[in-house]
C-alpha cells in the first residue's frame, strides 16, 4: 500500500504531487497520464501544473528516490492539489477517481498536519518565551538577594566592630579606680 502523504512535496512554496507517482495510484503509465494533461492543456493552468527545471529535479533526486525511477529525459510534471483534482475528471476511470479522493483526502491531512505543528510550534515559542522570563527574573532575585547578602554581612561586621569597641572600653573602665558608691561626708569642712 502507498502512503500518499509521502508522496506530496513541496516545490516553489506548494504542496504537489509528482506525475510519477500520481500515474502509479491512478494505476496507468506516466506517459499516458501526461498525454491525457496535454490534450487537456486548458485544464491546467500554470497554478494547477507546472513543469520542474532541470535545477529543480536534480535537487528532487537528491532527496527522493522516486525521482530517480523516471524512464524519459523530459522534466517531471508538478501537480498541485487543484490539478490533481482536475486529472480524475481527465482520466474518467473508476480507479483515477478512487485514487483521486484518496490524494485529497492527504492533501487535507498534510494541511491539517502543518496547521497543528505551526500551532504547537507557536506555543512551544510561548512557553520558551516565559522560561527565559522566569529565568532572566530568578538571575535578578539572586543578585538581590547576593547584594542584600554583602549589606547584611556589612552590617554584621559593624556589629562586631561596634562590641569589640564597646568591650575595649569595658576593659579601659575595669582598670580605672572607680567612686565609692553610697553617702559620702566631706570631712575638709
Amino acid at each position: 500500500m502507498i502512503i500518499v502523504q509521502n508522496l506530496i512535496y513541496e516545490i516553489r512554496g506548494q504542496k504537489v504531487m509528482l506525475d510519477s507517482d500520481l500515474a502509479r495510484l491512478y494505476q496507468v503509465e506516466t506517459k499516458a497520464l501526461n498525454q491525457a494533461v496535454k490534450r487537456n492543456a486548458e485544464r491546467f493552468p500554470s497554478d494547477f501544473m507546472f513543469r520542474l527545471t532541470a535545477e529543480e529535479v536534480l535537487n528532487m533526486r537528491s532527496q527522493i528516490v522516486t525521482a530517480s525511477k523516471r524512464n524519459t529525459s523530459a522534466p517531471p510534471f508538478a501537480f498541485t492539489e487543484q490539478g490533481v483534482a482536475m486529472l480524475a475528471s481527465v482520466l474518467k476511470s473508476p480507479i483515477a477517481v478512487a485514487a483521486s479522493i484518496s490524494i485529497m483526502r492527504a492533501f487535507v491531512q498534510v494541511r491539517q498536519y502543518l496547521f497543528t505543528t505551526a500551532s504547537m510550534s507557536a506555543e512551544l515559542n510561548e512557553l520558551r518565551a516565559k522560561v527565559d522570563l522566569l529565568a532572566m527574573q530568578q538571575e535578578e532575585n539572586l543578585g538581590a538577594v547576593n547584594d542584600l547578602s554583602e549589606d547584611v554581612r556589612q552590617d554584621i561586621d559593624n556589629l562586631y566592630l561596634a562590641i569589640g569597641e564597646l568591650s575595649s572600653r569595658i576593659e579601659e573602665k575595669k582598670h580605672e579606680p572607680r567612686r565609692k558608691i553610697g553617702f559620702q561626708q566631706n570631712m575638709d569642712d
